[in-house]
């Protein structure tokens, strides 16, 4: 069975041969490409990549296993998993198991022994495009039938995929130590290290289906509202605009990552527009405008922000001052919206950085002092009494 055959095909017609790793099938998503050389378990179990087909840039790809301490979610998201090299053993001690097992046992259809650093390449000369893995039986179809499966297939942009990865249920995470009032999480596809860098804060973290209503949320009195990271075109989730600026205008502070990043970026009236082949990994250099300090940050988008950097504009919906407070230092991209008249603020990339570097993990901490300059009347503890 480890020599069943499996293609990998681009919808410009472009064909990858190689050998069918994890699930045997097919399936379909747009093809996209992830640099970090470890994390391959966060990377498969971040929300984020649903409805895509991850291929890893490093050539060796499962030597770690897989065990249930890492995952950022209950379930692998990933709708492929491309590799060029997968390891034949698992060799670490807190491996509970393969990732190839893994693969077959959530129905993840995969292909590996194919050249990805030639694939990436194409990926970056070409822009990320709609893709399908065939392998076992579904290899054997005509080129040409295949070709017609993947180019029958929906594009990311227009998709709201929110409804897909969000929790249906409400649920909370208690703070950590001295408590310090509660955040409202809009679950868009909310990675697990999220959370837990939220609860350590000392916020009671309620974790809210992405269909909440503004006064629902209201009535848990937050002390502060935060928007998660997620798939999708942010084009396509109107009613989340609608709702975070419902919050701005309440007077809530608050805090976007990623997703959340491009939906403040809407709500203050700016536009997005997609990348032509994102940004996805745990190397990603990011300079802090205001500090001139440069991150190494951790990505995950494939949707950006178009507003003015390198001055101070104003907010087009009527928030007042706005800054582009970070920016990426390979393409100028913008990765942070800073409002300067209302009490919010936002990043691109992923301050929990799970897989990753935490250069940027201080902006949990900004996040904290910003609720504590501005106390709800639901009890959020002042700068002073919280020391």
């Amino acid at each position: 069975m480890a020599l069943d055959p499996a293609v990998l095909v681009l919808e410009d017609g472009t064909r990858y041969t190689g050998r069918a790793y994890g699930a045997r099938g097919r399936t379909i998503g747009e093809a996209v490409f992830a640099t970090g050389m470890t994390g391959y378990q966060e990377t498969l179990t971040d929300p984020s990549y649903a409805g895509q087909i991850v291929v890893m840039t490093a050539p060796h790809i499962g030597n770690t296993g897989v065990n249930s301490e890492d995952p950022e979610s209950a379930r692998i998201w990933v709708a492929g998993f491309v590799v060029r090299d997968p390891s034949r053993v698992v060799s670490n001690f807190r491996a509970n198991g393969s990732l190839d097992d893994n693969l077959v046992k959530e129905s993840v259809v995969g292909i590996s022994g194919i050249d990805t650093r030639a694939l990436t390449r194409r990926l970056r000369d070409a822009g990320v495009m709609r893709a399908g893995v065939f392998s076992g039986e579904d290899a054997r179809l005509p080129a040409e039938e295949q070709l017609a499966v993947v180019r029958s297939a929906a594009s990311m942009t227009g998709q709201n995929l929110s409804g897909t990865v969000s929790t249906t249920v409400a649920y909370m995470l208690p703070a950590e130590g001295e408590r310090i009032g509660s955040v409202a999480v809009l679950d868009l596809g909310v990675k697990t290290s999220t959370l837990r860098y939220l609860s350590a804060r000392g916020f009671d973290v309620h974790v809210l289906p992405q269909a909440v209503t503004f006064a629902e949320i209201q009535a848990l009195q937050p002390s502060a509202v935060f928007y998660s990271n997620g798939p999708g075109d942010p084009g396509a989730s109107d009613a989340h605009v609608e709702l975070l600026q419902a919050v701005l205008k309440d007077g809530l502070p608050f805090f976007g990552i990623c997703f959340g990043n491009q939906l403040l970026g809407r709500a203050l009236g700016y536009g997005t527009y997609k990348l032509p082949f994102g940004h996805r990994g745990i190397n990603q250099p990011v300079v802090d405008v205001v500090t001139g300090r440069t991150e190494i940050t951790s990505h995950n988008h494939g949707f950006a922000v178009d507003a003015p950097i390198g001055e101070i504009s104003t907010s087009p919906a009527g928030f007042g001052r706005v800054e582009v407070s970070h920016v990426n230092l390979n393409d100028n991209v913008v990765e942070g919206l800073n409002a300067l008249d209302i009490p919010a603020f936002s990043v691109q990339y992923h301050p929990e950085a799970a897989a990753g570097p935490h250069d940027s993990n201080y902006l949990f901490d900004r996040f904290r002092d910003m609720v504590l300059a501005n106390p709800r009347e639901s009890g959020t503890t002042t700068g002073t009494e919280s020391k």
